[in-house]
């Protein structure tokens, strides 16, 4: 079974490399009443690779052929000419996931360069690496209450001893990029759905808080809120 290579390594006199692949988008989202969701892959390099794709639960290095998550994934393997693109498939399977809030996965691409045809990089030592892209991909259960928009703008803020704490009464994953307050910022967490998380902001109760949310389209959306 083909495995995944991270690094293809031999000893390099130069070296220059750089990604070809891209994902559209930064995140897949499943509505569980979908027969499936496509995935666009796309070769914006000048040389033909390989890649190969699959999904995870969480463990990054896991290797693919240990992982089981509910999901068929095709191809898992395929060649990409340059300028070309590939439509990976998502289809899910009979499972026992939650109902009443969203799972979170993880979509992986791998990317294998071609091998260097030019005469003298044959005849040279050279360095060979392998690109690795890894996005996140909810399953979200049909029915759930309320929308992830809603979800971000009531989250509730309040005070402790060590700084802010932030409670998430939804069943949607939030991820917030950052949280700032009184001109403090701190980098920011992925929420669990009626998770709860801190942060190391000096607050009180009427503090104003400003942070920004990734949407389903990958796009940061500012929120404000105050402390109670």
């Amino acid at each position: 079974m083909f495995r995944p290579l991270f690094a293809l390594f031999t000893l390099s006199l130069c070296f220059a490399a750089q990604a070809s692949i891209v994902i559209t988008g930064t995140r897949v989202v499943y509505p569980s009443d979908s027969r499936e969701v496509s995935v666009k892959v796309s070769n914006k390099g000048q040389s033909p690779v390989l890649i190969q794709s699959w999904m995870d639960n969480g463990d990054i290095k896991a290797k693919p052929d240990q992982i089981k998550v509910p999901f068929v994934l095709t191809p898992p393997i395929n060649r990409i000419e340059p300028g070309s693109g590939q439509t990976l498939r998502i289809r899910s399977l009979p499972n026992n996931l939650p109902a009443d809030r969203e799972s979170i996965f993880w979509l992986n691409v791998l990317e294998i360069p071609a091998k260097p045809k030019d005469a003298a990089a044959e005849k040279n030592n050279y360095l060979q690496v392998a690109f690795r892209s890894r996005i996140k991909f909810f399953w979200r259960p049909k029915g759930l209450s309320g929308s992830p928009k809603a979800a971000a703008t009531d989250l509730q803020w309040s005070h402790t001893g060590h700084g802010l704490h932030v409670k998430n009464n939804s069943p949607y994953y939030i991820s917030l990029v950052d949280v700032s307050s009184g001109g403090k910022k701190a980098d920011g967490k992925m929420l669990t759905p009626f998770g709860s998380d801190d942060y190391a902001l000096p607050v009180s109760a009427g503090s104003q808080i400003k942070a920004g949310y990734v949407n389903d389209y990958g796009a940061v959306v500012p929120v404000q809120a105050t402390v109670q």
